[in-house]
Formats: C-alpha cells, structure tokens, sequence
C-alpha cells in the first residue's frame, strides 16, 4: 500500500513540474513573438521615416534657380557657395565697370555733337579722362562699352545656369555610392557565334540609398 502511494506521488509530481515547465514556455514564446513584432513594426516606422528624408534632385534645383548657392547647401557642399558667388561676381562688376564707361561716353558724344551745332554747354561737363578724343573716337568707345555691358548681362545670366546644372547633377549623384569601395569586376568573355574570346569589365554603381 505504501509503495502504491510513493507512486502516486511522484506521478502527480512530475505533471504538476511538466505544466509549469509547459506554462513557462508558452509565456516566453509569447514574450519572444511580441518582442519580434514589435522589432518589425519599429524597423518599418524606421524605414517610412528615413524614405521621406531621401535625397531630393529636384529640390536642389528648384534652390539654386532661386538664389544662387541654395543648392549647393541643400546638397551640403558648403565649399562650393563662396565659388558661386566668386563666379557670379566677375560679370557684375564688368557691367558696373563698362555700364559707368558708357553712360559717360555716351553723354560725351551727344555733348559733342551739340557742339558741332553750335551749342557747347555741355562740353565743360565731360569726364575729364575723355576730353581731346573725336567724335568718332568717342562713338566708337560708347559702342564697345555698350557691347561689353551686353555681354556682362549675358555672362551672368551663363553663370547662374551653370550654378543650377552643377547643383542639379550633384544632387542625382548624391544618390550614388561614389568612394572607392565602388564595384569593379574583369570576368573572362565567351563569343560562340563568333568564336571569340575576350575579358569583360564590369563596373557598377551602387544606390547609396539601397544601402
């Protein structure tokens, strides 16, 4: 009777260790399920936020077409601004320089061809560094001012167009993997139709945003 018992007991031992084993592992395999879930669902709230942060080309355009060097700070090549505006400055100061020139030449001319018929107040009012030249002389400096400040115009005009092409283009490649870890690949090459053998030179970009 005692030996019968012993075995009950231990019978009834070992289920009651067997359900708390089996309860602990539900437990943690619920734990487990809910901390991976909760992994999944932050990585994809990580991935929707860095997508709205990409790179945007457009962008960069849309700035430097606007004010010259906003694009290049979108593309944080901060270096570049001072060159911009570097570059910029050389046709407006050659448009203050032959715009002055013109206006005074031009104003010699007509003082001069006011003398010719027979009114010369306004001769005592030339720049004195155009005083002695011809009428024709003077005519053919306004024209080349004239011509120069034109040009002026136009050059600025180049440079701000160059300004939003460089801003444009450095902001396609920004999305592109361009240091020196880049994908270079030579496998050998096989033309059966041809019967030729060769190598092939494989390089790839790598979208730095795939990354």
């Amino acid at each position: 009777m005692r030996s019968i018992l012993f075995l009950l007991l231990l019978i009834g031992v070992q289920v009651n260790c067997w359900s708390q084993d089996t309860t602990l592992n539900n437990g943690s395999m619920r734990n487990t399920l809910s901390s991976d879930k909760s992994n999944i669902i932050s990585d994809s709230t990580k991935l929707i936020i860095d997508s709205t942060k990409l790179h945007n080309p457009r962008k960069a355009t849309r700035y430097s077409a606007m004010l010259p060097g906003l694009g290049q700070a979108y593309n944080k090549q901060y270096w570049k601004i001072p060159i911009v505006y570097g570059v910029l400055a050389i046709p407006i100061s050659t448009f203050i320089y032959n715009n002055d020139l013109y206006n005074k030449t031009k104003f010699a001319y007509t003082a001069l061809i006011k003398q010719k018929n027979g009114d010369a107040s306004d001769v005592s009012k030339i720049d004195p560094s155009l005083k002695g030249l011809s009428i024709g002389s003077m005519q053919s400096y306004r024209n080349i001012f004239r011509r120069d400040r034109d040009y002026s115009i136009l050059w600025f005009f180049i440079a701000w167009g160059v300004n939003v092409v460089d801003a444009t283009v450095s902001g396609h490649l920004k999305e592109f993997d361009v240091s020196n870890n880049l994908s270079l690949r030579i496998e050998p090459m096989i033309q059966p139709q041809l019967r030729q053998t060769g190598l092939s030179l494989q390089f790839n970009l790598k979208n730095s945003h795939g990354r």
